[in-house]
């Protein structure tokens, strides 16, 4: 039978032809004009030449196949690739169906070609020998390097992991290990390496029996115990490199591996569920004292409401019967005033007629004047009793400085119990210690331990009366700081809405400086685009500020108390130190700092009344006294 390759084996083809040439053989091989399967289990290459013609394998005739298809060495000629490429492809779509699967494991579960016994050079390692080199002009030998032959045995399916060349004191030696990922795949690919090297003639076998008249090209192994033991370079450098282990010593590692990370692994969740119940436990009374907490708060919270209301409805019900008291009585004055006037004018009238009668006008003249002088005390009256109610209304301002100053000698009683505490602890250290003690006169001892006893007990009565005390006050300092930043943010939003040019005013904290962003862009670029460039960045990093999950600050103990630092060796601010300079690194800080200050729960931005002139947090005073100087300029404005 002769075939398309035995015809034109003088005249070669392009590279370009192959295609069609693999199409051609493809189909001759269907047709069955060349023989490739000799039995069940053998197959043989028509396309090799006869002295290189054995049996085999399925398996390794597949390998042969490609091998020599996607081989790029210049020995092989296109037509003989392209005959190999149509072989493999027959075997796979025509072949592979009647065959089976290809079963790159024997039963035991280990790749082909890879006995037991066999002791193995482990980590996995191949041995590639015969590699050209030429002599450099420093009379050194060079040769190919092993990134060139690691990609190209990695064209050829066999996936190593690193190519190493052997050098020695004259240079490349020709040498080189070539190295496999551990664990089955590895060594499948490291066997799958050796048999199409074996299946082109250029295996072990091929080499002890030619290496000294070798042919053009590389011959590659597995490395065993024989090329281990070595003594030459190549037997040196797996000495260091690697050991010698079999294939089920291999197994019984990975094994003691695997049950090892399963018992440590099983042992740190048990860790973690015990430390996980203990946590729900604590949280769960922690829980429960906080409700108490809580409801204790309501409850004081809503007595404290109901007197307040009662206070309030009580003072407004006696301010307005004291109105309309004045009222009543200023009418009734006014009434008995115009009747006098009447009066006197009637005793006028009657002056003229008698002489008795002007005795007695005189005297109800001086009557009137009498009532006269008693309705002008009236009036005096009524001005005191208005003077009263602004009194009274002066008071209850005084009665709410009054309540601040009980919340400042809540916080010193505070300290009281503090050190009233300690002193009860102390006393009850003492009374455990004369418990304890042994002392002939029993007498004097029972006379202590009673009086420290009484003292203790009184002691804890202050206790808890200071306790009581406490609560109250702490609940009415609550509202009452409730209500001065309820007035803090109403005068943050006059300042906002009132153009007021002063040195206290509304600054918003967190906020990003670009002015070092757009001196550093106007460096690198016109001012247009450098005004572009600095939006850019600024958004950048007013993004990495809100960003929960960027924390450049860290935890420092100074003085015995627990401060957050900025982490000056955080990659972003150095990397922005370096690109951009001191200025947008300091302004980056600034806003860091000041999120970290006045806002670390949201990490947003937030107004804040500030003091320009101190560079500080305003007071509220200090808002106040501004906004009425303000106020006043306006009124003198608007009267003149």
């Amino acid at each position: 039978m002769g075939s398309l390759m035995d015809n034109n084996s003088d005249d070669d083809i392009s590279e370009s032809e192959m295609d069609q040439f693999e199409d051609k053989i493809y189909e001759e091989l269907k047709s069955g004009s060349q023989q490739v399967k000799l039995s069940d289990k053998t197959f043989t290459c028509p396309y090799c030449p006869k002295k290189r013609k054995r049996d085999y394998l399925y398996e390794e005739l597949l390998q042969h196949a490609s091998g020599v298809g996607k081989s790029t060495s210049d020995k092989r000629s296109a037509k003989e690739k392209a005959g190999h490429l149509a072989l493999m492809k027959y075997l796979e779509k025509d072949l592979g169906k009647m065959v089976g699967p290809v079963k790159p494991l024997d039963e035991s579960g280990t790749p082909i070609g890879a006995s037991h016994s066999d002791k193995f050079v482990w980590p996995w390692k191949g041995i590639v020998v015969n590699i050209p080199t030429r002599r450099a002009e420093d009379g050194r030998c060079v040769g190919e390097s092993g990134t060139r032959l690691r990609d190209e045995f990695i064209k050829r399916g066999f996936k190593p992991t690193r190519v190493t060349p052997l050098w020695n004191y004259r240079g490349h030696s020709g040498y080189a290990v070539v190295e496999f990922i551990k664990g089955w795949p590895g060594l499948h690919n490291a066997m799958c390496f050796e048999q199409a090297y074996e299946a082109e003639q250029y295996g072990r076998h091929n080499w002890i029996a030619e290496h000294e008249n070798p042919k053009h090209g590389l011959y590659a192994w597995v490395a065993r115990e024989d090329d281990y033991r070595l003594s030459n370079i190549v037997g040196e450098h797996l000495r260091k490199v690697a050991d010698l282990k079999t294939i089920p010593e291999i197994m019984e590692e990975e094994a003691r591996k695997q049950d090892k990370l399963v018992s440590n692994l099983t042992h740190i969740i048990e860790e973690n569920i015990k430390q996980m119940q203990e946590m729900e436990e604590r949280c769960n009374e922690k829980m429960k004292d906080l409700n108490v907490a809580v409801s204790e708060k309501d409850k004081l919270l809503q007595e404290y409401n109901e007197e307040w209301r009662k206070i309030q409805s009580s003072a407004h019900d006696h301010f307005q019967r004291i109105f309309n008291d004045h009222e009543k009585l200023k009418s009734q004055l006014e009434s008995h005033k115009k009747e006098l006037e009447l009066c006197a004018e009637e005793l006028e009238k009657r002056e003229a007629k008698n002489e008795s009668e002007r005795k007695k006008l005189s005297e109800e003249i001086l009557e009137n004047a009498q009532r006269n002088h008693s309705l002008q005390l009236a009036a005096i009256e009524q001005q005191r009793a208005d003077e009263k109610v602004l009194k009274l209304a002066e008071d209850q301002k005084r009665q709410k400085e009054e309540l601040h100053n009980r919340i400042m000698k809540l916080e010193k009683e505070l300290d009281e119990k503090q050190a009233l505490e300690l002193e009860i602890v102390q006393l009850r250290g003492s009374l455990k210690v004369m418990e304890h003690m042994e002392d002939k006169d029993e007498k004097e001892d029972f006379t202590k331990i009673d009086d420290l006893l009484k003292e203790l007990q009184d002691k804890e009565e202050q206790l808890e009366d200071l306790e009581a005390l406490r609560q109250t006050l702490t609940v009415k300092e609550r509202r009452s700081n409730d209500e001065l930043q309820d007035a803090r943010k109403e005068l943050i939003n006059v300042f906002k809405e009132l153009p007021i040019r002063s040195h206290i005013g509304v600054k918003r904290m967190g906020e990003l400086n670009t002015e070092p962003f757009l001196e550093a862009m106007r460096q690198k670029y016109n001012e247009d685009e450098a005004e572009d460039k600095a939006s850019e960045l600024c958004s950048l990093w007013e993004e990495h500020l809100r960003d929960p999950s960027w924390h450049p600050f860290q935890t420092i103990e100074v003085d015995g108390e627990a401060k957050r630092m900025i982490k000056w060796e955080d990659e972003k601010l150095r990397g922005l130190k370096v690109e951009l300079g001191e200025k947008a690194h300091n302004a980056v800080i600034n806003a860091l700092v000041e999120v970290n200050e006045f806002n670390a729960s949201g990490s947003y931005i937030v107004s804040e009344l500030w003091n320009y002139r101190e560079k500080r947090k305003a007071s509220l005073k200090e808002g106040v006294e501004v906004l009425l100087k303000y106020w006043n300029t306006l009124k003198r404005k608007r009267k003149m």
